[in-house]
């Protein structure tokens, strides 16, 4: 699968060959596992945008479904945005937005699938595409956007199990 850890007992890279060289990780012989991960995005926009965000009044439309899409279309494209990621047949994939604070929107993006490797990076991906959708379908109205964080929340599934960020309670759902 990977080269074992170093004589001082660091971890190795998995995506580093003995001489340094990137590689994909075989994960042939990694037995099938349902596996899932939640992922965050948060846009901050004024008090004033974020309103019309929700309430779908936009010069460019509707952008909480265009964002919703963008997100779903990310998770399944990932493979070919991040060089060493495997192609996974996703079983779910859902982006959803909430209001947060009086000024910002949280984006929670969630995969599953069954397989011998994680959906991280297609959580991620999919809460940081649909991060971006949303700032370029609020830009023209508010200049001062910001996407201020990207982040894991949740993983489970597979031989290293479950983490959730702290924080946060079971799949990323706040404390």
């Amino acid at each position: 699968m990977h080269d074992p850890a170093p004589a001082d007992n660091r971890p190795s890279l998995t995506h580093l060959d003995a001489r340094g060289a990137a590689h994909m990780v075989d994960v042939s012989a990694k037995p099938p596992a349902a596996r899932a991960a939640v992922a965050e995005a948060v846009v901050r926009l004024t008090h004033e945008v974020r309103d019309r965000l929700f309430q779908g009044d936009l010069p460019k439309g509707e952008a909480l479904a265009v964002a919703r899409i963008a997100g779903i279309q990310a998770a399944k494209a990932t493979p070919q945005l991040i060089p060493l990621c495997h192609p996974l047949a996703l079983s779910r994939v859902a982006v959803d937005f909430a209001p947060a604070g009086d000024d910002a929107v949280a984006i929670r993006a969630e995969c599953r699938t069954v397989g011998p490797t994680g959906v991280e990076m297609e959580a991620l991906t999919a809460a940081a595409v649909a991060a971006l959708t949303v700032y370029d379908m609020v830009k023209g109205v508010c200049r001062e956007a910001v996407i201020e964080r990207v982040q894991l929340l949740h993983k489970s599934g597979g031989r290293s199990g479950s983490w959730d960020r702290p924080g946060t309670g079971p799949a990323g759902a706040p404390r």
